[in-house]
């Protein structure tokens, strides 16, 4: 994880704005340009070249909204956690999901922000995560300590986890869900109805003997899978 440089209570917080929706990005500007401690430094949606003008802008957090954008080919999260390990970065707008969440907290991420939450709500974030901390909803926090607990199984030798037997099909949902996708994205990738990819994943469960999708989709890796 990454080590956050830390900005002294009361003083201004740089923040770039990564948001692929434009009325967010504007919505956010507004509401964060009321606060006296916050200060935006860049506003862009997703782009090749983005990540060196978060660089540029030296930002203190870095505000993002899409998960699978942060999450595709472009990686920036990771990018940008091995470029400048001391910035922040605050995922808003996120649905309460674990896979999700797991895998966004793997990649670097420090505040996890869902989409009920109210314009304070997203303002502490960014002043808890500048102060060092990290921030997620407490119906969450608990899959953090699954996930502790079963790597810490892992490292002390515990029995390894059985590759589960997936159809082709939910294959295909397997690597979709370790880029990140909520069954949401992955019925509207795959053409399917949402009904249809929770029934999916729910017998993936059960074939995994996983406790969350996330451990699920990690326990089927195969070289290569056929998205098409």
């Amino acid at each position: 994880m990454a080590s956050v440089r830390n900005v002294p209570p009361g003083s201004v917080v740089p923040v770039f704005l990564l948001a692929e929706n434009r009325l967010l990005r504007e919505a956010l500007i507004r509401l964060l340009a009321k606060k006296d401690d916050i200060r935006i430094v860049g506003s862009e949606p997703y782009s090749p070249q983005v990540l060196q003008q978060i660089l540029a802008a030296e930002p203190a957090i870095v505000v993002l909204d899409s998960v699978s954008k942060a999450l595709s080919q472009e990686r920036v999260i990771r990018r940008l956690h091995e470029a400048r390990p001391e910035i922040g970065v605050v995922m808003v707008g996120m649905e309460a999901d674990e896979g999700v969440f797991l895998r966004l907290v793997r990649e670097g991420v420090l505040g996890y922000v869902l989409t009920d939450a109210s314009a304070l709500e997203v303002w502490r974030a960014i002043r808890d995560v500048a102060a060092g901390e990290a921030v997620c909803p407490p119906s969450l926090s608990v899959s953090l300590f699954r996930w502790v607990a079963r790597s810490q199984m892992n490292l002390t030798g515990g029995s390894a986890p059985r590759v589960p037997d997936f159809s082709p099909r939910q294959q295909q949902l397997a690597g979709l869900i370790r880029q990140g996708l909520s069954n949401k994205e992955v019925a509207a990738r795959l053409n399917l109805s949402e009904q249809t990819v929770k029934n999916h994943v729910h017998r993936m469960l059960r074939k995994a003997g996983a406790a969350d999708r996330l451990t699920m989709a990690e326990l089927y890796r195969p070289e290569s899978v056929n998205f098409t």
